[in-house]
């Protein structure tokens, strides 16, 4: 099933690549829509297209590069970067993926469709979930959006053009479409768990409920169909079903990397875990290149900010920032009795990897791969050939239980009537998993003065600030953060949060910065033709505190030694009027409805 699948998706990418953006352009597939709906086989077969319409395998870990604030990165996305974001350049209203699906959708309700009435259900819930999926991103993207039920006709000027409906009925009407996709979708699991199944439609009802809720919440929306706690309820019971299922827990088998990191390790989906997965297969040349991405100069130099290593516990549960002069912390000492999915996350002082060098096993720094020194191992292979090209064999989660219990924590927290034993079933058993010893079964009573004034200074809930720190850390780099960012109205982060790295005892001398007896980095503020010829092969160079340039600073810390940190050449920014919570409306379709003599609204601050 898996490989057929594949197949037809490769089949899919290289026969659409030129569909247009247009919401009203014939499908290729029209004048065989009789042929095609008349038999199952021929639905399945067009069916299997629709997953083209969610991330791929590299879009996994690519979708959060250059876009949030807690990784630096070598480059970042315009929107974010002073005066270097121009709206007339937009080009991604595009509707040709809701094209695909309504066509589906009606052509399943036409007389052409002749398969029995429960195959024709299923198949209608199947679409149903691409299409609250595909509503999804619209509605983080631009807020209030045109709900398009069916197909447009190019005659039908009116619903060509019609404008943008509020953003409580583009969410009832996906939650309508996922409770279909739920009573009627007679997948349960696949090989793999790579087909939408009934949990993935609890699963992003979920998501889509927790997300708006707290938009309604934090950014004070006036309530039209839903409350916030209308909503914070919804995404808890969504929750609460897939627990109370019992087909889906933990993965806790540690294997070979632990088991945390396994869920990316493996070629094989993790399904006790795994939702929704997305398969390698390399007899049909569906790899990833996760490697390449964060092991070359063919990626972004995607790499964690210290602000965030900071915020990992201790093995016993407690604040790692709660230790006297935690700041001098050497980064050879800093995994050691912690969450353990900090040395699952990042290249560590014991980490190992096939075929490398001594060299290779450093963050790689010099390269400006990882210019923290906090390199991502989390989506990668411990094998050095795979960082020559992309083929990487390691399958990728989508949709996975650990994010479901997090939504029920945090429903249930904002609603106030999180429990004791609630919290031991969702954040105990992700911390338990993590190593983590103390604090499992209790729910938090007293704040991480680290946590709320370095990410949540307006959280005076110890329970919420607890819960955000496990999104940050369980959830990292998996494509969260920035709609977690966006819905808490918390987007100043993008500005604000430094991209800080290591900290080294001395400048102008080589460190051992593993511990191994090595002498593995040289940081200075010389050329490289003024430093020991000995040590030009580890040289890092740092720029003074005053330069425009892009790279390292270092920053003296008062109890001794210095603090890295990466700066941009051009600085981020984040808007006084907050625009950036929401992209804007490219101009040109606004002027397109114009001349039509219809409307089309812009979103505040990109008018």
């Amino acid at each position: 099933m898996k490989k057929r699948i594949t197949y037809f998706l490769t089949l899919l990418v290289l026969g659409t690549s030129a569909i247009s953006c247009s919401l009203d352009e014939p499908l290729i597939t029209e004048a065989d829509r009789s042929t095609v709906f008349s038999s199952e086989t021929g639905i399945k077969s067009y069916s299997w297209s629709l997953y083209a319409l969610i991330p791929s395998l590299d879009d996994v870990f690519y979708q959060e590069s250059s876009h949030v604030d807690y990784c630096a990165a070598n480059s970042y996305w315009d929107f974010y970067v002073d005066g270097t974001y121009n709206p007339e350049q937009v080009t991604s209203w595009s509707w040709s993926g809701l094209r695909k699906i309504n066509y589906f959708l009606d052509a399943l309700q036409s007389e052409d469709c002749t398969v029995d009435e429960d195959v024709k259900e299923h198949y209608l819930a199947l679409g149903k979930w691409f299409r609250a999926w595909y509503y999804f991103s619209k509605l983080r993207s631009y807020g209030d959006v045109p709900w398009f039920e069916h197909l447009v006709s190019s005659t039908d000027e009116a619903t060509l053009y019609k404008g943008r409906d509020p953003r409580d009925v583009i969410v009832d009407n996906m939650i309508k479409d996922l409770d279909y996709c739920y009573e009627h979708l007679k997948t349960t699991s696949s090989v793999g768990n790579s087909l939408v199944s009934k949990s993935a439609a609890l699963a992003l009802k979920s998501r889509i409920c927790l997300y708006e809720a707290s938009w309604k919440k934090y950014h004070h929306l006036q309530d039209l169909l839903y409350t916030a706690d209308d909503l914070y309820r919804l995404a808890a019971q969504s929750a609460e079903a897939i627990m109370r299922s019992g087909e889906f827990s933990l993965h806790t088998d540690p294997g070979e990397k632990g088991a945390y990191r396994s869920l990316w390790y493996s070629t094989e989906i993790q399904t006790d875990e795994v939702i929704l997965g997305l398969c390698t297969d390399p007899d049909y040349g569906i790899f990833n290149s996760a490697n390449r991405h964060f092991y070359t100069n063919y990626g972004n130099g995607d790499c964690m900010s210290r602000a965030l290593v900071f915020a990992y516990l201790n093995i016993d549960g407690t604040p790692f920032t709660n230790k006297p002069n935690y700041s001098t912390t050497l980064y050879r000492d800093e995994f050691t009795n912690r969450d353990l999915r900090l040395k699952q996350t990042l290249k560590h002082p014991q980490f190992e990897m096939y075929g490398a060098a001594a060299g290779d096993l450093v963050p790689d720094i010099i390269h400006q791969n990882a210019v923290t020194g906090y390199q991502i191992i989390k989506f990668c292979l411990d094998n050095i050939n795979y960082n020559k090209e992309s083929k990487g064999i390691n399958s990728m989660p989508l949709i996975r239980y650990a994010e479901v219990l997090l939504n029920y924590a945090e429903a249930k927290a904002e609603l106030g009537v999180l429990t004791a034993s609630d919290w031991s079933n969702t954040i105990g058993k992700l911390r338990a998993r993590a190593g983590i010893t103390g604090g499992l079964n209790t729910l938090p009573t007293t704040i991480d003065p680290y946590l709320q004034e370095t990410f949540y200074p307006s959280v005076t809930s110890p329970v919420i600030l607890e819960i955000r720190r496990e999104r940050m850390i369980e959830l990292f780099f998996e494509g969260f953060r920035t709609s977690d960012l966006d819905r808490w109205a918390e987007g100043h982060l993008i500005e604000d949060l430094p991209w800080s790295g290591i900290h080294i005892p001395a400048l102008d001398s080589p460190i051992d910065l593993r511990g191994k007896g090595k002498q593995e980095l040289y940081f200075s503020l010389k050329s490289l033709g003024e430093i020991p010829s000995a040590y030009r092969d580890i040289y890092v160079p740092i720029l003074p505190e005053d330069s425009t340039e892009q790279g390292l600073r270092a920053h003296a810390n008062p109890a001794g030694g210095f603090d890295l940190e990466f700066v941009s050449a051009i600085p981020r920014i984040w808007h006084d009027d907050d625009r950036q919570y929401l992209e804007p409306i490219p101009p040109q379709i606004i002027r397109e409805y114009r001349d039509k003599g219809y409307e089309l609204t812009q979103n505040p601050g990109w008018e």
